[in-house]
C-alpha cells in the first residue's frame, strides 16, 4: 500500500489512505514512458509517503550499540553494504544490518531512511522493513517508527552525512524506473545541494513534457480561453506572450523565444512559482531546460539540455552535476500572474499559447492539480518551515542584492501601492488587490474545487520617486502629482523617464521560505 500524506497549513501530519498495488504502480510508470500521450504531472497519480500512522516526532531513545567504542565502515565496506541492502549486490541483508548497527555508523540513517521510500515505491521488497526501522532507531536515538516523513523531516534539521557512494548508489536504484536518474545522480558529479533530500517525484524524466517553441495564437484566435482563466504574462523586447495556466500545469515549462530572447518559463506546481529564466548564460551558452523527475523540499529540480546538470527551480542555480558549484546563475525576467481578459485588453497584439500542444492532455482547468491547488497541505516534506504564514499562503517574492524579501498577496488589498527600501534599492511593489480565483476539478477527483491562483503583483525601482495609487489601474500618481505609466518593461514618467521594473514572482510560502529562511515579510514584525 501507498499513503498519501499531506501537511495541514502549519505544516503538521494528515494521513489519508490510499490502496495502491504495485502492478498498478509500475503500469503507471509505464504509462508515463510512452510519450506525448503519457503521464500525469508530479504525483498527479499517486500521492508518495510513508504507509503508516506517525508517532510523536521529537521522541528519542539512547542509541543502542554494543559496549565499545564503535567504529564506522570503511567507505569500501560502506559501499558493498549498501549495494547489499539494496539488492544490487548479493548477500544477507540481515548480516548488513546487523554490521551497520554494530559499528554504530551514523552515516548509514540516510540509507536506511532512502531504503524505506524504496520500499514504499517498489524498489525493494519489504521484508526487511522493520528492520530498517529499528536500525534507524538504534543509530539516530530517535523514535518515529514506520512515519518515513517523519524520519525525512527530521534529518534535515540535522547535520549528518551520507556514506560514500551514497549518490551512485541512490541513482542506481532509481534506475530502475528510469535510467536516466543513474545519469543525474553519480558520484563523479559536483554538487551544492544535499542528495539526502532529493525526492522522486512520481515521473520518468521529462515525463512532464516542456512546451517547446510552443504554437501561438493571436488573441482574437484564443477561443478556448474564458475572460477569467489565469495566464502567466511576460513582454521582452516589446513583444508580448500569454501562457495559460491551465496549459502550462501540464508542462511546467515553456521554452520558447520572446522579443529575440530566449526564454524559458520555468512552473513549479508543487511550490506555486513560475519564474522566467533569460537563457543566455554568461558562459556564452543558451540553455534550455527539461523536468528531471525528481523534487527538493517540494520544489521542482529541473535540468538543462546543454550538460543534463540539476538546476534549482526557486534559485535559479545549478545543484548537481557539470556546472554545480561554477557560480553559474540565468538572469531572471518579469512575469506576471493576471486574468487572460486582463491580460488581453492591457496588450491587444498579445500572443497565446495554442491548445493544440501536440500533447494528449485534458485542459480544462484544475484537470491536472485542482486537488492541490484547494487543499492547504503539500505533496512532499519540507523540513525547513516556518508558521509565520500559512504553509500555502501565496507571496510575492523578491530577491535584491542578495536579499529575499516577500510581500503576502493579501496585503495589496489595503495598500495596492507600496514604497519600500530593501537593502539599498528604494522601490515600488503595485498589486491590483484581486485574488484571481479559479474553479474546476480534478481529473482523478472529479471534486468541484475553488482556489487562488495568485495576483497581479509588479514591483519596480523608485529612485527617489514615492508613489500613490493613480485615477486608474494603469497608472501611478508621484509626490509632485504626476501621473506614470505601469507598464510590462518599466513605471514610464510624463517626460519619458523610465524606471526599470523588477524580476518578481508568486511562490507559497512554504517553497520560499524552505531555500530563503533568511527572508523578511512586509507588514510582519
Amino acid at each position: 500500500a501507498i499513503l498519501n500524506l499531506t501537511r495541514d497549513n502549519r505544516g503538521r501530519a494528515m494521513h489519508k489512505s490510499l490502496y495502491l498495488p504495485v502492478t498498478c504502480f509500475c503500469s503507471l510508470i509505464l504509462l508515463v514512458a510512452c510519450g506525448p500521450a503519457a503521464g500525469p504531472p508530479e504525483n498527479a497519480a499517486f500521492s508518495p509517503a510513508a504507509p503508516a500512522t506517525r508517532s510523536s516526532p521529537g521522541t528519542e531513545m539512547p542509541p543502542s550499540h554494543p559496549p565499545g567504542s564503535p567504529v564506522p565502515l570503511s567507505d569500501a565496506e560502506a559501499r558493498s553494504v549498501m549495494n547489499v541492502l539494496g539488492g544490487l549486490e548479493p548477500g544477507d541483508s540481515d548480516a548488513a544490518i546487523d554490521r551497520v548497527v554494530n559499528s554504530g555508523d551514523r552515516r548509514f540513517i540516510a540509507v536506511f531512511i532512502d531504503l524505506m521510500r524504496a520500499v514504499h515505491i517498489g524498489l525493494v521488497d519489504g521484508s526487511d522493513y522493520r528492520r530498517y526501522i529499528e536500525a534507524l532507531e538504534s543509530l539516530s536515538g530517535q523514535s518515529f517508527g514506520e512515519d518515513w516523513v517523519g524520519w525525512f523531516e527530521w534529518y534535515g534539521t540535522t547535520d549528518l552525512t551520507p556514506p560514500a557512494g551514497f549518490t551512485g548508489w541512490k541513482g542506481t536504484l532509481l534506475s530502475a524506473i528510469d535510467p536516466g536518474f543513474g545519469e543525474f545522480l553519480s558520484d563523479d558529479l559536483p554538487a551544492t545541494l544535499r542528495v539526502e533530500e532529493i525526492q522522486w517525484g512520481g515521473v520518468v524524466v521529462d515525463g512532464i513534457p516542456a512546451l517547446d517553441n510552443p504554437a501561438m495564437l493571436a488573441a482574437g484566435d484564443a477561443a478556448y480561453l474564458e475572460p477569467g482563466d489565469a495566464v502567466f504574462g511576460l513582454t521582452v523586447n516589446g513583444e508580448s506572450r500569454a501562457y495559460p495556466l491551465r496549459i502550462v500545469d501540464w508542462h511546467e515549462m515553456a521554452n520558447d523565444v520572446i522579443g529575440g530572447v530566449p526564454v524559458s518559463l520555468a512552473y513549479c506546481t508543487l511550490c506555486g512559482a513560475a519564474i522566467a529564466y533569460d537563457g543566455r548564460g554568461p558562459d556564452g551558452v543558451t540553455y534550455t531546460f527539461g523536468s528531471s523527475g525528481f523534487l527538493y523540499r517540494s520544489n521542482k529540480l529541473m535540468y538543462d539540455r546543454q550538460t543534463r546538470t540539476l538546476w534549482n527551480h526557486l534559485t535559479g542555480e545549478p545543484v548537481l552535476g557539470a556546472l554545480a558549484g561554477t557560480g553559474l546563475r540565468l538572469d531572471l525576467l518579469p512575469v506576471v500572474l493576471t486574468t487572460w481578459e486582463d491580460w488581453r485588453t492591457g496588450h491587444p497584439d498579445t500572443l497565446v499559447v495554442d491548445i493544440d500542444t501536440g500533447f494528449n492532455r485534458d485542459y480544462s482547468t484544475g484537470a491536472a492539480y485542482a486537488d492541490y491547488f484547494a487543499d492547504e497541505g503539500t505533496m512532499f516534506p519540507v523540513w525547513q518551515r516556518s508558521d509565520l504564514l500559512d504553509t500555502k499562503a501565496q507571496v510575492y517574492a523578491l530577491q535584491i542584492d542578495g536579499m529575499p524579501m516577500a510581500y503576502p498577496i493579501v496585503v495589496f488589498a489595503d495598500e495596492p501601492v507600496i514604497n519600500d527600501t530593501v537593502g539599498q534599492l528604494a522601490l515600488v511593489v503595485v498589486g491590483s488587490g484581486q485574488i484571481v480565483t479559479q474553479e474546476g476539478s480534478s481529473r482523478r477527483t472529479g471534486i468541484p474545487r475553488t482556489w487562488s491562483a495568485g495576483s497581479e503583483i509588479r514591483a519596480y525601482a523608485r529612485g527617489t520617486e514615492t508613489f500613490a495609487p493613480g485615477p486608474d489601474g494603469d497608472t501611478l500618481i508621484d509626490a509632485l502629482g504626476r501621473e506614470w505609466q505601469i507598464t510590462e518593461e518599466a513605471l514610464v514618467g510624463p517626460d519619458g523617464r523610465m524606471l526599470e521594473r523588477l524580476p518578481g514572482h508568486l511562490a507559497y510560502w512554504f517553497g520560499w521560505f524552505a531555500f530563503f529562511p533568511e527572508t523578511e515579510v512586509y507588514g510582519v514584525p
